[in-house]
């Protein structure tokens, strides 16, 4: 049986998109708003696009999405039949081969084992634009847990850890935001070489 590059979400598909609620719009909305108008932006685990699409599209944002889960992508062409969709696992995508204004990881990033979240993490960052924005979602503090819908692990490294990769890579952490639901975002910005 092949590896499941969904990190269980794909089993889980049906479920998620029938409970995922809008906790976190505001903080994308706030980060969508101070991107250029009519700028590129690549949501990395779009899921089914909801609630992160319509915001960017909002925003007057070209929104680029891709997730793992056939299921997701499925839902997401059908509900945003003009974006660029691709079908891939976060580790391993070709980002639509091109740069972007701004790049968005929510829910995503922990799901990963560390190696793979620092590789990540410096591919985020070598494909956006000069002064590009990165925002992602984890906990501040260094810790593991069980994911509550697919019983996959999640290892959050923590702020400070993730401070320094970002800043390895020519990125600096200009913002972080606690959302309604208490979840965490890194609001980051490449710097200019």
């Amino acid at each position: 049986m092949p590896h499941d590059r969904s990190h269980g979400y794909e089993a889980v598909a049906e479920h998620y998109m029938a409970v995922r609620s809008d906790v976190g719009r505001d903080v994308v909305a706030d980060w969508a708003q101070r991107l250029a108008e009519g700028g590129a932006v690549l949501d990395v685990g779009a899921g089914s696009g909801e609630p992160t699409v319509p915001i960017l599209q909002y925003a007057d944002l070209k929104v680029f999405a891709l997730d793992a889960s056939p299921a997701m992508v499925d839902a997401l062409k059908t509900r945003f039949p003009n974006i660029p969709v691709a079908c891939e696992a976060a580790e391993d995508s070709s980002f639509f081969d091109r740069q972007f204004d701004g790049v968005m990881a929510i829910g995503l990033v922990f799901l990963l084992t560390e190696a793979k979240q620092r590789d990540l993490l410096r591919r985020l960052a070598d494909v956006l634009e000069p002064v590009g924005s990165l925002l992602f979602s984890a906990p501040y503090q260094a810790c593991t847990w069980t994911d509550v819908l697919t019983g996959e692990p999640s290892t959050s490294l923590g702020a400070q850890t993730y401070r320094s990769i970002l800043a390895h890579h020519g990125m600096k952490v200009i913002q972080t935001y606690t959302d309604e639901g208490g979840n965490h975002y890194f609001e980051a910005e490449k710097q200019a070489a």
